[in-house]
């Protein structure tokens, strides 16, 4: 597992491309960041539920229409978005461990 900046640096750039991506309509672009880079960062970050729920986009429940998978990508950036806040938010709380942002950020999601 990577160092807590490591987590957030990268989660900062695969929120970029993701949403340069859905914001220029590249949908194959969307479905690589959302199987494979969302995965690899979630399981660097420990969080092996956004990894499942990134792969079940495609494995258990694929899209069958374009307006679909653009809402499964929205609520994967929503999700993603979530544990950024928190990630910044911990930086701003020195006494909070990057564990205690995560599991803020779990308790956002539901």
């Amino acid at each position: 597992m990577g160092t807590s900046i490591d987590i957030q640096l990268g989660l900062d750039d695969l929120l970029a491309d993701l949403q340069y991506a859905r914001r220029n309509h590249e949908l194959g672009r969307l479905a690589l960041l959302a199987y494979c880079e969302v995965r690899s960062w979630a399981r660097q970050a420990g969080m092996p539920y956004i990894a499942q729920g990134a792969a079940k986009m495609f494995t258990e429940s694929p899209c069958i229409s374009k307006d679909e998978f653009l809402e499964k990508i929205d609520g994967l950036i929503d999700t993603l978005e979530c544990h950024q806040q928190a990630y910044r938010k911990s930086t701003k709380n020195y006494g909070e461990s990057s564990e205690a942002a995560t599991n803020r950020a779990t308790s956002l999601l539901g």
